[in-house]
This record gives C-alpha cells, sequence and structure tokens, in this order.
C-alpha cells in the first residue's frame, strides 16, 4: 500500500464518520461542528489532488464563513433548544428514492463512463489557477457575482428583520 492510498482510506473514513456525526447529532452546534470536520478533510482531498487554490477556497469560504454564518443562525434562532418536530410522512421515502438516484448515477459514472474521462496528469498550472480565476470572475461573470452579492446581503438583512422582537 501506498501512503496515498493510507490517507486517502483515513481521510475518507474521517469525513464518512463527520457526515453522520451531523446527520445524527441531535445538538445543531454539534451537527455544524461536524460539518466543519467533513468540510476540512475535503479540503485535504483537494489538496492531495493537486488544487491548493480550491483546497484554500473550500476552507475559507465553507469552514470558515459559511460556517460562521451557520452558527450564528443557530445561536441567534436557538435552534439547539427546540425539540424535533416529527417529520411528514413524504419526506423519508422521498429521500431514499434520491439517495438511490445519487447511487445509480455514480455507479452509472463510475462503471460505464470510466474511459471517457482525461486521465494522466494533472490539468495544465494555469487553468485553476487564481489569476485565471479571478480574470474569468470579474470579466466575463462580474454582472452574475455582484447580482449574487447583491442577493446574499438583501437575504442577510431579511434574515435579521425577521428575527428581530418587535417592541
Amino acid at each position: 500500500m501506498t501512503t496515498d492510498l493510507i490517507l486517502f482510506i483515513v481521510l475518507a473514513t474521517i469525513a464518512i464518520a463527520s457526515a453522520l456525526g451531523m446527520l445524527f447529532s441531535r445538538n445543531a452546534v454539534y451537527a455544524a461542528l461536524f460539518l466543519i470536520l467533513n468540510f476540512a478533510t475535503v479540503a485535504v482531498f483537494y489538496l492531495l489532488l493537486n488544487a491548493p487554490f480550491i483546497a484554500l477556497a473550500q476552507v475559507t469560504v465553507y469552514a470558515g464563513a459559511i460556517m460562521v454564518l451557520f452558527l450564528f443562525v443557530i445561536m441567534l434562532l436557538g435552534a439547539e433548544l427546540t425539540g424535533r418536530e416529527p417529520a411528514a410522512l413524504w419526506i423519508r421515502p422521498l429521500a431514499l428514492s434520491l439517495g438511490v438516484v445519487l447511487l445509480a448515477e455514480t455507479a452509472y459514472i463510475i462503471f460505464w463512463q470510466a474511459g471517457t474521462f482525461p486521465s494522466g496528469g494533472t490539468p495544465a498550472a494555469t487553468f485553476g489557477g487564481p489569476a485565471n480565476i479571478g480574470e474569468t470572475l470579474f470579466n466575463s461573470y462580474v454582472l452574475p457575482f455582484e447580482i449574487v452579492s447583491v442577493l446574499l446581503l438583501v437575504a442577510m438583512i431579511g434574515a435579521i428583520v425577521f428575527t428581530r422582537k418587535q417592541t
């Protein structure tokens, strides 16, 4: 066994365990912390695939900003103190059927489309580099980028207005 394979197996075990811990945790804060651990292991996977920029973005954006926002909302709304309400009867069958569809798609990609993907070596150094991503984002996609930023600002203001107590 090579060290890459051993590292992959250890990281995969941690990722699966943290995902299961997030799913089965009764406390919302613990679930968010398990999700942070899962995001960190995914970032290490990106490092193993020679994609350091995406790994850094994974840690910065998801484990940093998004999870801080999740924890802020959990604490603001007191979601960790509320009891779990019984789920609607249609949620479990829908979740199971979507899980089966996801597994079928994964099996199709792994077993029947294996030869169609480019193999060997890493992509060109300029493909996913920060300079190219920034140039593409701020030249070709500047309007959608600004629309998303305004939409997130409006959503944040709306969340604050909805959770504010009326006096």
